[in-house]
């Protein structure tokens, strides 16, 4: 079936794709993104705490990949809703979904395959409801002339038939690199387009679900929805040279790329929190006499913290939660922030990483 951006792509083609996907130039190219994800990979779990980043990037992943969306929040909104929810913006509320979302994903990871039923579950998070796959026809618009450049495929049973597929090539036993399977299914997830909203930061959270499932990645850390949005143009042109002209080579180049420059920016990340930690711990031995790992710890897990965090944490009165505190405000490490009822307290060292 000839593809035409005007009526449903039914005859998407199943996978694997025909044709040569791991040509020289790609072959090159998994090797040095995989030997930059397995230094990534590495560093993170040597963290002596690796929640700090647990908590963090997910955050920062969340953001990015709502703003490719045109969900536009920002990195404080986020933190700051995290803890005190009642302040959250409706954008705030659904990028914060969208960790949820991540992270019931990964629960699943190496407890049953990952298909389209995982998809659904991580969109109905997304979202907050569900409403399962869409029955009816949808178009993709060119914001600026409101003409279709893609309409997905329609019909129930042309749906199931797809995705059926495509849950099987996430699974079966082929010779291929897991970062090639990766690129190859993330296409075509956003081609199928199975769902009336979410489908592209549903289609985000399976990138990095794939990458654990595979063993290249141990916690889901790879922070790759900046990289999109950086090069949004070539991402949507390079998705549309696949469907046009079947330009695969191009698109796996990309992906991988994405991997590989991703995974050094964030080990440059983990570098900068590891300095704001020992920076953070030289304060707290000042302000509270003695190295309390566990206030260190909330501080950097929790960049916007209150007293009752410090009290559930630290095994403290409120009176000596409150003097700590405003001992490190005092000393330049905290900012205190009134938030309606709550007063937050800012690890601005650390929100300084992450925002910059």
């Amino acid at each position: 079936m000839t593809w035409s951006p005007d009526t449903p792509y039914d005859g998407l083609p199943l996978l694997p794709p025909r044709g040569e996907l791991e040509s020289r130039r790609v072959l090159k190219a998994t090797i040095e993104a995989r030997d930059a994800l397995a230094r990534f990979d590495a560093r993170a779990r040597a963290l002596p705490n690796p929640t700090v980043l647990i908590n963090a990037i997910p955050l920062l992943e969340a953001q990015a990949s709502s703003e490719i969306e045109n969900i536009v929040t920002t990195t404080d909104e986020l933190f700051s809703a995290a803890v005190a929810d009642v302040s959250a913006t409706p954008a705030a509320r659904e990028a914060l979904r969208y960790r949820s979302a991540l992270r019931c994903g990964y629960e699943q990871v190496g407890r049953r395959p990952l298909t389209a039923s995982t998809a659904a579950e991580i969109c109905a998070v997304i979202r907050g409801h569900d409403e399962g796959f869409r029955r009816g026809e949808v178009f993709i618009g060119d914001p600026a002339t409101r003409r279709r450049v893609y309409t997905p495929p329609a019909g129930r049973e042309t749906l199931e038939r797809l995705l059926d597929n495509w849950s099987a090539f996430l699974n079966e036993p082929i010779d291929l690199d897991p970062l090639v399977r990766m690129a190859v299914a993330h296409y075509q997830f956003e081609a199928i387009h199975p769902f009336t909203d979410g489908n592209g930061r549903t289609g985000r959270i399976m990138n990095v679900l794939m990458l654990c499932d595979a063993g290249l990645l141990h916690l889901p850390l790879l922070y790759l929805s900046r990289y999109i949005i950086e090069s949004k143009d070539e991402y949507y042109r390079l998705l549309r040279l696949v469907t046009s002209e079947g330009a695969w080579e191009d698109w796996v180049l990309y992906v991988v790329e994405g991997v590989r420059a991703t995974s050094l920016r964030t080990c440059e990340l983990v570098d900068k929190i590891e300095d704001v930690q020992d920076s953070v711990l030289d304060a707290v031995r000042s302000v509270v006499g003695s190295a309390n790992h566990d206030l260190v710890a909330l501080l950097m897990e929790q960049p916007y913290a209150r007293s009752l965090d410090v009290m559930g944490r630290c095994g403290v009165s409120r009176p000596t939660a409150a003097k700590w505190l405003r001992g490190l405000v005092a000393e330049g490490t905290l900012h205190e922030l009134r938030v309606g009822r709550q007063v937050l307290f800012i690890n601005q060292s650390m929100m300084s990483v992450l925002t910059a």
